[in-house]
């Protein structure tokens, strides 16, 4: 039975893609930062029939937390096939009547905290949780690593006055913190090109969730879709690069 691990996987595109996983026949490790919502979040998987799951403490921007969760996890199974990096922060703040405070994410006025704080999920966390368990997906015949991106990190599109989202779609703090992780996707891409990996970032789409207010034009059902599509490439599939079907259906594929 393959196995895979999810951050940020106790709601939201990150629960549901639990469940995809779970119901192609994975054994899921639902990584929280919070324990007993992860707990609950195995609990609603549970009801729905599916027990190849367990939650683990983890908060990404952790180093002990990370640790132990490797030790936990390492002592269960010596290989990891799917890590799916989907832990995540936006930084945006809203007001009452679900407005974006514009003081929380622009260029201008944001403050270099809130920038500390959102990197060090979206970025370091992602590297802190991927160089963690690098040595269980190695042992895996055909690990996978999906770095959970957004468009809004895509340079390309976001100095493109042409691209729809341009007038809306600028969140200076998010928006850089995941171009950031996907030059990291690219760079490790790039170090493991000559192994069975494939390594690609994905956008899910904007999608309905508490970490959009719930605002959004897709669900988490077609979002989470996205993502196991990509943990689930074949060995021809591609690796190191960028993709938001939401952008462009035809192929997938975003410049970076």
């Amino acid at each position: 039975m393959k196995s895979a691990l999810i951050t940020g996987a106790n709601k939201g595109i990150g629960l549901e893609t639990a469940r995809q996983l779970l119901q192609k026949g994975f054994y899921v490790y639902i990584g929280s930062r919070n324990l007993a919502k992860g707990l609950e979040a195995v609990e609603k998987l549970k009801a729905l029939g599916l027990t190849n799951v367990e939650a683990l403490q983890l908060d990404v921007t952790d180093d002990r937390s990370v640790k132990n969760a490797r030790a936990e996890i390492g002592r269960k199974t010596a290989t990891l096939d799917v890590l799916i990096n989907n832990a995540g922060i936006s930084g945006v703040k809203f007001d009452e009547s679900g407005n974006v405070i514009p003081q929380t994410s622009t260029a201008v006025a944001a403050s270099i905290d809130t920038f500390k704080e959102v990197y060090e999920t979206n970025v370091y966390g992602a590297v802190r949780v991927t160089q963690a368990f690098l040595d269980l997906l190695k042992k895996s015949p055909e690990p996978r690593i999906v770095n959970v991106s957004s468009s809004v990190g895509s340079l390309s599109l976001q100095s493109n006055p042409n691209w729809p989202a341009y007038d809306y779609g600028k969140y200076a703090v998010y928006g850089s913190s995941k171009s950031a992780l996907n030059m990291y996707t690219v760079h490790l891409a790039y170090e493991l090109k000559d192994t069975a990996f494939k390594v690609n970032a994905v956008d899910p789409g904007y999608t309905k969730t508490d970490f959009t207010h719930h605002q959004g034009t897709g669900t988490v059902e077609e979002a989470a879709n996205r993502v196991v599509k990509y943990a689930l490439i074949e060995k021809d599939g591609p690796t190191g690069k960028f993709f938001s079907e939401e952008t462009n259906p035809e192929t997938g594929e975003v410049p970076w």
